[in-house]
């Protein structure tokens, strides 16, 4: 099915670097919403997360490719969303996200540059300074675009979860096999 090509532009630099992926990390303010807080008189918060983002997350599982979330923020509803996807490696209230991250490799058995990280703030950068794929969502802070290997075409919470899924899905060979499932 070579007709199936995703709209992305990236080099061939970037493929080979996806190419390598065995864990894909989101932060989730900024990168998996649109980094607005919501938040009601009782005090509940609230999050809005794209429907792409997420069966984007879930192709990629489904190819073998596990996902997880570091965040600095604690909430219920990421909680939920990751319940939702069944992302297993979710660590919240992570105000400095590089312990978690060295950890979790080191659980895993990855080597640091297995792994992809998208971020949006200058605090994901200890990570994606420290990782094999750093990605930067479209509206991300100057500063992080600057160090990032590679930019989503689109926003935080606007579809930048599914433009690197799918990047690394094309990068592994396995993106005809995702989306021909739909043509069939």
């Amino acid at each position: 099915m070579d007709f199936l090509k995703p709209s992305l532009t990236v080099d061939d630099k970037t493929l080979a670097l996806a190419a390598k992926i065995k864990l894909l990390l989101f932060d989730v303010d900024g990168v998996l919403t649109s980094g607005q807080l919501f938040i009601g008189d009782d005090g509940q918060e609230h999050k809005a997360f794209h429907s792409r983002d997420g069966h984007g997350i879930r192709m990629l599982q489904d190819s073998g490719v596990p996902v997880g979330l570091i965040t600095g923020r604690t909430s219920q509803v990421v909680k939920h969303r990751a319940k939702d996807l069944d992302i297993k490696h979710v660590y919240q209230g992570e105000r400095d996200k590089l312990p978690a991250y060295i950890a979790l490799c080191k659980k895993l058995g990855l080597t640091l540059d297995q792994v992809a990280f998208v971020g949006d703030d200058v605090v994901d950068l200890p990570i994606m300074l420290k990782t094999g794929l750093a990605v930067a969502v479209q509206d991300a802070h100057p500063l992080v675009k600057q160090h990032a290997h590679w930019t989503t075409p689109s926003r935080g919470g606007r579809g930048a979860g599914r433009d690197i899924c799918e990047l690394i899905l094309l990068a592994q060979g396995h993106y005809d096999q995702a989306m021909g499932h739909y043509l069939s």
